[in-house]
């Protein structure tokens, strides 16, 4: 099931989550607010996607606090700042830890939109990604062990008479287990199994 798009704005100034709420709504755009950090750490979810409209200060927990503990809890939500004049550094600092982009008030209405439509399309590109990753691995899960070995070599580009040898297996049987490999990964042609294996080393790393 695909989890729709919110922008989370958080930011203590009630007027600030007022007008954005406002703006963002006119344009169709699902939103929900929070006038602290505390509050949205409590509801986030790392199934959570949209993007994330953070104010630079807040009391108790400032958006630099917050932005540090969704990065310790692997979160890959796009994150804006809102800084005020004196913020620059603070917001340097942002962007050094993953932060998408920072806006100064007072700013332009259209401005925004236009930064939270490209976080927007950032994280449905990070969501499909994420999803990708998580369907190679489902699908290699399905092989046994022996299929496996046969998908490893298949995938360096060794002949079935090759593989059959190194294994001390009929080259029938080779074709047999190679045929399931496919059929479990879904892939029609060598060159479709040969990028489902680039797709897992990828997977693997990320």
């Amino acid at each position: 099931m695909q989890v729709e798009q919110i922008v989370y704005v958080v930011d203590d100034d009630e007027g600030i989550r007022e007008g954005l709420s406002l703006l963002l709504e006119t344009t169709g755009q699902l939103v929900k607010s929070y006038s602290n950090a505390a509050d949205f750490l409590d509801d986030y979810d790392k199934t959570m996607r949209g993007c994330l409209i953070l104010d630079i200060r807040m009391p108790r927990m400032t958006g630099l606090d917050l932005q540090k503990q969704l990065n310790n809890y692997g979160a890959s939500l796009p994150i804006i700042f809102i800084t005020g004049h004196g913020d620059i550094p603070m917001a340097v600092e942002a962007m050094r830890q993953g932060a998408l982009d920072f806006i100064r008030k007072p700013f332009r209405e259209q401005d925004l939109l236009d930064r939270i439509n490209q976080a927007l399309l950032i994280d449905a590109s990070r969501s499909k990604q994420q999803h990708d990753r998580s369907m190679t691995l489902r699908k290699l899960a399905l092989l046994s062990e022996r299929e496996r070995q046969i998908f490893e070599r298949v995938a360096k580009g060794e002949m079935n008479k090759v593989i059959g040898h190194n294994l001390g297996i009929s080259e029938r049987t080779v074709e047999v287990h190679r045929s399931q490999v496919m059929k479990k990964l879904e892939v029609k042609t060598l060159a479709e199994l040969v990028r489902f294996k680039l797709q897992e080393e990828i997977s693997t790393l990320s």
